[in-house]
């Protein structure tokens, strides 16, 4: 059974739902067993991630629902910004 961003939204408040975002930029990057991919959103200077096993679809320059929270991701000393992807759906 799929979840629907409604319920997920119900059961965790932090979460946020954005709907038919342009994606900009898409890179996907290996580490270790895991695919990580980074989007770029119209309108947003911070960089959505997410996981996956397998390669995914270019996203450049389509539109995608997101079910994402804010994060934060620390390289070295350094502490990033991020959104952490939990449902992307291509609208």
């Amino acid at each position: 059974m799929k979840s629907s961003p409604e319920k997920l939204l119900e059961k965790h408040h932090e979460m946020v739902h954005s709907e038919n975002v342009k994606v900009n930029s898409h890179v996907q990057r290996k580490q270790g067993d895991w695919i990580i991919n980074s989007l770029m959103i119209e309108g947003c200077s911070v960089p959505f991630k997410y996981k996956r096993q397998k390669t995914y679809k270019d996203l450049k320059g389509r539109r995608v629902n997101l079910t994402y929270y804010p994060a934060t991701e620390a390289i070295g000393d350094l502490s990033f910004e991020i959104m952490k992807v939990v449902r992307i759906k291509i609208a």
